[in-house]
């Protein structure tokens, strides 16, 4: 019998932005992390930290722990810390991505606060556009709230850190507020679920060998045909993109925080071409390996 692979963690101030590597709070666009890690995100979770993604615009598919949501923005989706979570974002989606730290959360889940009841809250997704007058005010709230975050967050002015740390409990009382009206999740089909997200796993496992979808396939004991329509069931998108995603995600990785030369990061990732690496780069990203290095490095939290 295979073994499970485990749900990777993923600490957002390591792998994407190294100068808040111990910040209490990290916020960023969403299509500006969507263009990092890609659209879709594999089964995952964070120790230590909730996360808040609040979509303005598009379509996306959650899947909480084994919660099935399909949903279109506005909407919030909320995952607690350690909690297993995927999605999928439409390519025109938007809006915000807040992840902070659990301390700073544990006081507004108290009893009496009245915002919770306990200190372990179930992950919860709320469609915003479907709500109806009674919570209009706590929704124009929220959309202030978050665009201040943005901009204490991109700003270094005095009191910063208090400011961040203010404005994010501001925002999870409000979220809190709302979680009342967290939609009923979607039933979803067990065997695609697990086939998707055992594919990932081999993705992650295998993307620089560069596996063709027939072995993947083999390895998954189903057909291609049966392969690529799991994953436009689940996310959406064609079995390939899912490996190309991938791949575009490393190398983006290597190019904004080592010093790798685009050959170096070439062979890296298991091309044998610079050249068809490049190709395949600026296909996908619309920008070649050097383009994207100057337009992202500013800031990126390179060394």
């Amino acid at each position: 019998m295979a073994t499970q692979s485990p749900i990777p963690n993923i600490d957002i101030g390591q792998v994407y932005d190294q100068r808040y590597a111990d910040a209490e709070v990290h916020y960023d666009a969403l299509g500006k992390l969507a263009d990092f890690f890609g659209r879709n995100m594999p089964v995952h979770r964070h120790d230590r930290f909730f996360q808040v993604h609040y979509v303005n615009s598009g379509v996306v598919r959650v899947y909480l722990d084994d919660q099935r949501y399909h949903q279109q923005g506005p909407m919030f989706f909320l995952t607690p810390p350690t909690f297993p979570h995927a999605f999928v974002t439409d390519a025109d989606s938007d809006g915000h991505v807040l992840t902070v730290r659990q301390e700073l959360v544990w006081p507004l889940l108290e009893g009496h606060q009245g915002l919770a009841h306990g200190p372990q809250i179930a992950p919860m997704c709320v469609a915003i556009g479907e709500l109806d007058e009674h919570y209009a005010g706590e929704v124009r709230r929220l959309n202030l709230l978050f665009d201040e975050l943005r901009s204490e967050f991109t700003d270094d002015r005095p009191g910063r850190r208090l400011s961040l740390v203010a404005l994010t409990r501001l925002i999870f009382i409000s979220l809190l507020r709302l979680s009342a009206r967290s939609i009923q999740a979607q039933p979803a089909r067990s065997e695609d679920l697990q086939i998707f997200q055992r594919f990932n796993a081999l993705i992650e496992a295998h993307y620089q060998a560069h596996w063709s979808l027939e072995r993947y396939a083999a390895q998954l004991g189903v057909t291609e045909a049966r392969l690529n329509d799991v994953c436009r069931r689940i996310a959406d998108l064609p079995s390939k993109r899912l490996v190309f995603d991938r791949l575009m995600q490393e190398a983006k990785r290597l190019l904004l925080f080592t010093s790798s030369s685009v050959n170096e990061i070439c062979y890296q990732l298991g091309f044998k071409d610079p050249a068809y690496f490049s190709r395949f780069f600026t296909r996908n990203a619309r920008l070649t390996p050097g383009e994207y290095r100057m337009s992202r490095g500013e800031g990126s939290g390179r060394p």
